[in-house]
């Protein structure tokens, strides 16, 4: 059964009831109570599928409206911060606002649990390397949201690794 057709029942049992009592003793039609209740259920069944795919569509379209506001068009040379020790609670609007009072921000990513989907309270953000050093300064050990952020610049995964193994 599809996620969609499953958030749908209840509503549609719902407004089956609702066209029922319309369809039996608002409405003076000369219909049996099955055909009120099968009316009403023919009814409610093809609208309420149609209305929450409209609102999953209309939600799906904000959010990507909002990730692509994440992400700013800047020319010229970035550097990508490591952000540690966020709040679960922070989003990349939040951190952005942050670190947007020291410099320029060109994206945020903060990773999140592939199974869980939940933040896992580290994040990237890449920003104008002019403006990388004032942030790191500014931020590393900075108050937010309850908790002390670590900062510095990120390392590209190959220098971890051949770190490692030397």
């Amino acid at each position: 059964m599809s996620s969609t057709l499953r958030m749908s029942i209840p509503f549609t049992l719902a407004l089956a009831v609702i066209a029922y009592v319309a369809f039996s003793f608002i409405f003076t039609l000369p219909l049996s109570s099955a055909w009120a209740f099968t009316a009403g259920v023919l009814v409610c069944g093809i609208l309420v599928p149609v209305l929450v795919d409209l609102n999953l569509t209309t939600k799906s379209a904000k959010a990507d409206a909002s990730a692509e506001t994440s992400t700013t068009n800047f020319q010229g040379e970035s550097a990508t911060l490591y952000v540690g020790n966020l709040p679960y609670r922070a989003n990349e609007d939040a951190v952005k606002e942050l670190f947007s009072r020291f410099g320029t921000v060109i994206n945020v990513r903060l990773m999140k649990d592939r199974q869980t989907g939940r933040r896992r309270g580290f994040g990237f953000v890449e920003v104008a390397a002019s403006d990388a050093n004032k942030m790191i300064g500014k931020l590393n050990d900075f108050e937010f949201q309850e908790r002390t952020l670590k900062v510095r610049e990120a390392r590209d995964r190959q220098d971890e690794e051949n770190q490692s193994v030397e």
